[in-house]
């Protein structure tokens, strides 16, 4: 069946890029609502926002959606990789500004947040999953995101960077079993020390504070105070944004993801791609067999590391 959230939680903090303070609550939602966002401090035109990758407008750092009146929020994809490894399918979430609020920089402080709630399913709601038929994929440059059937939602991913703290990494999972929360969930946004200065020269990274919600590398070192959570803690924190903006397809996925040096921009390509294909996938219902395996499935919240 269909989830939501069993009732409303509510976060506070400032957005990565902005700077600017919110507050943001998550709240139940019917069964086919999928998820929306809604600007509370917008008055005069349409606020709601549909969490779905036709309405990304910017995935250049982050990804951001817009709806057709202009009205904005970035940086979901930590937030919408809680709900879909929470296994929550409905929700409707409220913030008073432009920018999710970071937090740690993680998907953990979400996803503990909603399984301190709980997860309701909804009664005769089937759930629908995109089966994906044969191979999607998109390039550019070096930079490469693909689509591979597949019986569950696997990701594997692989990144190169010149700073050695970083080097090269990849890792594969079966995003099953709580898999996302374990391996995953806690994984912090990275970046170079000298993309730190290029983007608030620009005035970006304005909420940016190393250690506390992101990890920063300067060459042979990790420049942040208190060091990493997993040697590899980019490629994993690569792979969260992914399942984050593989929600945006608007229901699970049962398929591969392959990316090698791919970002937001590269994903949302990978799905548009998906769904201008009708060949390339089917819609099926969610059998007993297929929700065992499903990100949110057999999760509790001993599943999410302590940091959260």
């Amino acid at each position: 069946m269909q989830t939501t959230i069993r009732s409303s939680v509510t976060f506070r903090g400032k957005g990565l890029h902005s700077g600017r303070r919110a507050q943001m609550t998550v709240h139940p939602a019917s069964a086919g609502m999928g998820v929306w966002f809604r600007r509370t401090d917008v008055i005069g035109c349409d606020a709601m926002i549909a969490a779905r990758w036709s309405s990304v407008c910017n995935a250049t750092l982050c990804t951001e959606i817009s709806n057709e009146a202009g009205v904005r929020v970035s940086t979901i994809e930590h937030l919408m990789a809680a709900l879909a490894g929470c296994g929550i399918h409905n929700a409707l979430i409220e913030i008073d500004g432009p920018e999710v609020p970071i937090l740690d920089g993680s998907a953990a402080p979400f996803a503990a947040g909603f399984l301190a709630r709980g997860v309701r399913e909804l009664e005769d709601a089937p759930l629908m999953l995109f089966q994906v038929l044969r191979p999607v994929e998109v390039r550019v440059g070096d930079a490469v995101a693909r689509l591979d059937p597949a019986e569950t939602l696997e990701i594997a991913f692989s990144i190169a960077f010149e700073d050695a703290a970083i080097g090269t990494q990849q890792k594969h999972l079966v995003m099953a079993n709580g898999a996302f929360l374990r391996e995953l969930s806690d994984s912090r946004t990275f970046c170079r020390q000298a993309d730190v200065d290029d983007m608030r020269a620009r005035g970006l990274a304005l909420g940016g504070e190393p250690g506390e919600n992101a990890v920063v590398f300067d060459g042979d070192r990790v420049s942040s105070p208190g060091g990493l959570r997993h040697k590899d803690e980019p490629v994993r924190h690569k792979m969260l944004d992914a399942l984050g903006d593989l929600a945006l397809a608007g229901a699970p996925i049962l398929g591969r993801y392959t990316g090698h040096r791919a970002g937001h921009a590269m994903t949302n390509r990978l799905l548009r791609a998906l769904f201008a294909d009708p060949t390339a996938y089917r819609l099926v219902e969610c059998d007993e067999v297929r929700r065992r395996d499903l990100p949110g499935a057999r999760i509790s919240r001993a599943d999410i590391p302590a940091v959260a």
